[in-house]
């Protein structure tokens, strides 16, 4: 596989865990983000192919940041990821736009199968 993206989420733990399984599977890491306002940025800034966000950020919610995304591009291919004690959130998520919901911890071929997902979608 091949494709730009954006890791956002405010533990480098985590970045680093998604980062390993992305670039394992071929996809290019343009930028990351530790806060909402920095993830807005850098869309704008590298136009990744797809996004991955952690529902909950510092600055702006995930969710908040998925509504900011689309209303500037309403094609951007986002997958929230969080923690299991957020669960209550993957309606709200999807709702807001998030293609697919990624639950942490997460084994590398559930995140890799949402990211085929988002980008078969045309």
């Amino acid at each position: 596989m091949s494709g730009k993206a954006l890791i956002c989420d405010d533990a480098a733990f985590m970045r680093s865990i998604i980062r390993r399984v992305l670039t394992t599977a071929g996809y290019e890491i343009v930028g990351e983000a530790d806060s909402g306002t920095k993830a807005l940025t850098l869309f704008d800034d590298l136009a990744p192919d797809f996004v991955t966000m952690d529902v909950v950020m510092p600055d702006i919610s995930g969710i908040d940041v998925v509504r900011k995304i689309l209303k500037k591009d309403p094609d951007a291919r986002i997958i929230m990821c969080s923690g299991v004690g957020q669960i209550e959130l993957v309606d709200e998520a999807l709702e807001a736009g998030a293609m697919e919901f990624v639950v942490k911890p997460f084994e590398p071929s559930r995140l890799l199968d949402a990211v085929d997902s988002v980008m078969q979608e045309d």
